[in-house]
């Protein structure tokens, strides 16, 4: 076989750096971005605590975070709608643009119902990034390179989510009028890298897919929901969803029950964002060129196990050993999962699957503690159980839904 002959059946280099070196301007832009924008992304940490020092009650104030995250869902589903019309890139800069005034607005609106309805537009639009900046992603990179790349997306959203509570708090410590004021800089700062890094090619390329989609008749989210592989996969998505954030809502009243210390649901919660952080990228360089099944089925499985594991005995060393199994799982899945919807559907709708994605994974986040704080209270420790088989049983609508060639 010839030089050139190896060349081509030779695998392809996809480690982490050499990832991140080959790939162009655009995707470090926006990788660059999105982590600049979670650094300064304020607001919904805290909104509580904000609006409780403005006099309004608890309960108002709760309410407004559950509409915060309303809006949320809502703001990826209208980013999907514009990434697809206008083009990814303008659907960043607009949003962020947008959003900028708006938080800083907020601070000046007195009467509840104003406030309530400036923080649901503020979530909308400071969310419309999400779909747009990962349709750019897939995009821009070439597809054995594209879960590798998620992975990167992923890191940058965790150590964005990590440091900005910190950089909140030292702010707030000195007024919390510099939290409204951040997190607009931070918008700005995002929408300029948008603007003047970004090729403007990008938004081309949206508005050639939006005529392609007004002809041929079905378009929007039904084209999506039209799609019966990838409407399963949704489902999947908000099942996993749903049992992952239980480690917010019922594992602190488990540990609590169980005669643990709060310090010691920090530490179970910290072994999770360290070893997301630490070594997400490293398990993405084995995972990221298995069939999508097998990745989710490994995922699915050890999340499952690891919330089961909580229903034994044991003390502090089963929510240890749960917490380690379910965020195996995370670093394991979570690339993929989020990696798959840009290659699921035709590209003329990438950003409304995208959005479609973002929008069930919300969704899921937000009926969790609906569901399982209750099922808690039923059902005590058995409640891990019934965690653990939904995990396990959403992966019949995920194998599924990844199980076609596309």
């Amino acid at each position: 076989m010839s030089a050139a002959g190896e060349a081509e059946v030779a695998p392809p280099r996809s480690g982490v750096l050499v990832t991140f070196r080959e790939s162009p301007r655009a995707v470090k832009a926006l990788l660059f971005g999105v982590l600049v924008n979670k650094l300064g992304a304020f607001l919904q940490v805290f909104l509580v605590l904000f609006m409780t020092s403005r006099g309004i009650d608890d309960v108002r104030a709760g309410f407004a975070l559950g509409a915060y995250g309303a809006g949320s869902v809502l703001g990826v589903l209208v980013g999907g709608t514009f990434s697809d019309r206008i083009g990814p890139r303008r659907t960043i800069v607009l949003g962020m643009l947008a959003t900028a005034p708006l938080l800083v607005a907020v601070l000046y609106v007195r009467v509840y119902p104003a406030l309530l309805a400036s923080v649901v537009v503020v979530s909308v639009l400071s969310q419309v990034y999400r779909p747009a900046a990962a349709a750019l992603l897939a995009e821009y990179t070439p597809e054995h390179r594209q879960v590798m790349v998620f992975a990167m997306y992923r890191l940058a959203l965790n150590l964005g989510t990590t440091a900005a509570p910190l950089l909140g708090v030292a702010l707030a410590a000195v007024s919390y009028d510099l939290l409204f004021w951040g997190e607009a800089l931070a918008s700005l700062g995002y929408a300029a890298i948008a603007a003047f890094v970004l090729p403007r090619s990008a938004d081309a390329v949206g508005r050639s897919r939006d005529a392609t989609q007004r002809g041929t008749g079905r378009g929007g989210y039904l084209a999506v929901l039209a799609d019966r592989r990838f409407a399963a996969y949704l489902v999947a998505m908000l099942v996993n969803a749903a049992v992952y954030t239980q480690y917010l809502s019922t594992l602190p009243l488990a540990m609590r029950d169980a005669g643990l210390a709060t310090l010691w649901y920090g530490v179970v919660v910290a072994i999770n964002g360290a070893m997301v952080i630490c070594f997400e990228l490293l398990m993405t360089r084995v995972v990221q060129n298995w069939p999508a099944r097998l990745v989710l089925a490994i995922g699915f499985t050890l999340l499952g196990g690891g919330f089961a594991c909580y229903a034994l005995p044991g003390g502090l060393a089963v929510f240890v050993i749960g917490t380690l199994l379910w965020s195996l799982a995370e670093i394991i899945e979570g690339p993929t999962m989020f990696a798959y919807p840009a290659k699921a559907g035709p590209e003329r709708l990438r950003g409304r699957y995208l959005g479609a994605a973002h929008a069930m994974f919300g969704v899921g986040s937000a009926l969790g503690p609906m569901i399982g704080v209750p099922l808690w209270a039923q059902l005590g420790p058995a409640a891990w159980v019934v965690f653990g088989a939904a995990s396990v049983i959403a992966l019949a609508p995920a194998w599924y839904g990844v199980g076609r060639a596309r």
